[in-house]
């Protein structure tokens, strides 16, 4: 008999912590090989590559996409704040003088157009202050001062994978409508990139975050949402394409990493690094003993590995695996020794604190 026993239903706030968490851990495993391709991962790391943290001498160091995501999360607190306390408030325009305070954090100045955004606790968290490769478009597009929408986006061509890796957060927040996340995300997405499907998958990514948090099962949400993508008005075929061609790839099991990048491309575009990080979490989909806590982290250990080890965004598709992982098994998914190698992660639970506490009144 196992000693390893069924895990429950995971809870909100567990979901919640185990999303960012689990998207921090990606991002940090995946930025130590960012700009490498496939042979030299593994020169510097063997014929697996890097699977762990304790091959990097520095532990787990994530990247801006962990910066802002928490960001990400700190916008939609504040607009939630404000909702609780019986004000309305323009949630994309909370979040973009969010983004305003991160675009600071990295040296850069919106010009004299641009408000003057109050300060709050997440500001004074200096490592969030390091210049770990800011995507170019989210600089350039909150640097111009405008705030970009659907309909008058900055960076109109730019379909960056900025917005996918910080969208995670929208799919956390409970009992509000699918169509309301999607719009959120997609809202906020414009505020740094312009192209449809730059939007789209940003939207979908975070769709995909609340079918899991809803309680749905992984193949079942992917499969949703790759079937949505498709119905969305005015879509771009690049989204619906490489959803397809994601789940079409899982079925076969794991490719090698050359395969994965020719079915899926490299992830540096928004609709590649959703694709690579869906796959690698479809992939590894244990079988026999899923619902234990000991197959829960094999699992996260083992898409997480796919997510990072190819020629490509690694940081991204990882951290796009580990949110979607985090979300799913909630914290029990969560490697404890990884969790003791990741820089900042007391900063990355107080800013997880802060959506429960407005999102169910937990302290």
């Amino acid at each position: 008999m196992s000693n390893d026993p069924a895990l429950p239903a995971p809870t909100l706030k567990s979901r919640i912590h185990g999303c960012l968490l689990g998207g921090a851990l990606g991002d940090a495993l995946g930025y130590a090989v960012e700009f490498d391709s496939i042979g030299s991962i593994r020169q510097r790391f063997g014929g697996r590559g890097l699977t762990d943290f304790a091959q990097l001498p520095d532990g787990g160091v994530f990247s801006d996409d962990t910066q802002m995501t928490l960001y990400t999360v700190d916008g939609l607190a504040e607009a939630l704040e404000w909702a609780n306390s019986g004000v309305g408030a323009d949630v994309n325009a909370c979040l973009w003088l969010a983004y305003l305070r991160w675009l600071a954090t990295q040296g850069e100045d919106a010009g004299p157009s641009a408000p003057a955004p109050q300060p709050r606790w997440i500001d004074g968290q200096t490592v969030l202050h390091q210049r770990r490769h800011p995507g170019k478009a989210c600089i350039s597009g909150l640097a111009t001062g405008e705030m970009g929408t659907s309909a008058r986006p900055v960076n109109p061509d730019s379909k960056g994978c900025g917005t996918v890796m910080r969208s995670a957060p929208f799919g956390l927040i409970p009992h509000i409508a699918s169509d309301a996340v999607y719009k959120l995300s997609a809202d906020a997405a414009a505020l740094t990139h312009g192209h449809p499907s730059a939007r789209q998958s940003a939207g979908t990514f975070s769709l995909l975050i609340h079918r899991l948090v809803a309680g749905e099962g992984l193949q079942e949400a992917a499969s949703a949402v790759a079937a949505s993508a498709r119905d969305l008005p005015d879509v771009a075929a690049e989204l619906p394409d490489r959803l397809a061609a994601a789940l079409d790839l899982a079925a076969r099991g794991l490719v090698s990493p050359e395969e994965l990048n020719q079915a899926l491309g490299e992830g540096w575009v928004a609709e590649e690094a959703l694709a690579v990080g869906l796959y690698a979490a479809l992939a590894t989909l244990p079988g026999r003993r899923a619902g234990t806590r000991d197959a829960a982290q094999r699992h996260f250990r083992e898409a997480l590995a796919v997510a990072t080890n190819h020629s490509g965004d690694s940081d991204s598709t990882a951290s796009v695996a580990g949110n979607i992982l985090g979300a799913l098994y909630g914290e029990d998914c969560l490697p404890e020794e990884w969790l003791g190698a990741l820089d900042g992660r007391d900063v990355i639970r107080g800013t997880a604190g802060l959506l429960v506490k407005v999102t169910t009144g937990e302290g």
